[in-house]
């Protein structure tokens, strides 16, 4: 999930249409994908603005997800709302254990690594990815605006106890052992 704004959160996308009813393909970017239906009502970030959008019907089709906009019930009605991006007001995402992290929590901390024993400004956290195995935080360093050690970017595993030591939101920071040549 990715921050676009104060209030709202990134939870989803509309890819595409689906049949001539009205209905439209969603990615969902919530785990497992079909919590992304718990939320209402939808914002949709549309190039004309933010519209609020309410689902009254959905189902798994396939590997994807449809769903039913209401009062949406043509298919050229339905291609207006494509290619957006679906947020929810953040008071609706549910508090996480101690120790556990939405990506959008993650995005904007600074990486230091403590690897060699003497910690070094890697950049900040551009955005995370899912590559199965494990998530991967890809941070960039800027050395004019950050003051990092270079200008590269990294692909560190976030795998706490190995690579990820902590995570500290109010000093914006992850500490990492890293070594800073890879």
């Amino acid at each position: 999930m990715a921050s676009s704004s104060s209030n709202l959160l990134t939870v989803g996308r509309i890819n595409g249409v689906f049949g001539i009813k009205g209905w439209v393909k969603i990615h969902s970017d919530t785990e497992p994908r079909e919590n992304i239906f718990e939320y209402s009502p939808w914002w949709l970030k549309t190039r004309h603005g933010v519209k609020p959008v309410e689902i009254d019907e959905f189902k798994a089709h396939g590997n994807g997800l449809i769903a039913h906009i209401k009062g949406v019930d043509d298919r050229t009605l339905a291609e207006g709302f494509t290619k957006v991006d679906i947020a929810v007001e953040r008071n609706q995402i549910p508090d996480l254990e101690d120790g556990e992290y939405y990506w959008h929590q993650l995005v904007g901390l600074k990486v230091i690594t403590e690897h060699g024993g003497s910690p070094q400004l890697l950049g900040k956290v551009q955005k995370l990815m899912a590559t199965g195995a494990n998530d991967v935080l890809v941070v960039k360093g800027d050395k004019a605006e950050l003051g990092s050690i270079d200008n590269k970017e990294r692909l560190l595993p976030y795998v706490p106890g190995q690579f990820v030591i902590s995570v500290d939101l109010q000093a914006e920071e992850i500490r990492v052992d890293w070594d800073p040549e890879f």
